[in-house]
């Protein structure tokens, strides 16, 4: 990925900055021994770019969803393993990248929203991934829902 790829997609620039704090943190947190949590962090914390960028080259848009999906859920880690950080006295405080991960989280909702909104999963498409056993389930589900 080049610099200028990174640059004119929001997301990807915005979670590129995040990472780049996260990484600050975790030698901050490393310098203090606070090794567990620093490697938490670091995982999670970096993932969501990762995941983001893998977004950018997804083979559908339900593969683009999903991974969006996953870099929520990192989101949310991340956001859980800063908040103990954030309320324990041993540690450095974290106020700057809970607020730049709260923007995070906003534009990857956001994108879900509008990605969901635009491109609904129709379930005939998905049975194409289910077993014959969980199609018949499927379409008899649908008969009882429509009765």
């Amino acid at each position: 990925m080049k610099k200028e790829e990174i640059e004119s997609n929001p997301i990807l620039k915005l979670t590129f900055e995040f990472s780049l704090l996260i990484i600050d943190y975790c030698e901050l947190l490393g310098e203090k021994k606070k090794y567990t949590i620093s490697r938490q962090l670091l995982k999670w914390g970096t993932s969501i770019g990762a995941n983001c960028t893998e977004a950018q080259n997804a083979e559908s848009k339900i593969d683009f969803i999903h991974k969006i999906k996953i870099a929520a859920k990192e989101a949310d880690e991340t956001q859980y393993w800063l908040l103990l950080c954030n309320y324990s006295d041993r540690y450095p405080e974290c106020d700057s990248l809970l607020l730049k991960l709260e923007s995070v989280q906003k534009i990857i909702n956001k994108i879900l929203g509008t990605t969901k909104r635009k491109a609904p999963v129709a379930i005939c498409r998905t049975f194409s991934c289910f077993s014959e056993s969980k199609k018949a389930y499927l379409k008899r589900r649908m008969k009882i829902l429509k009765n």
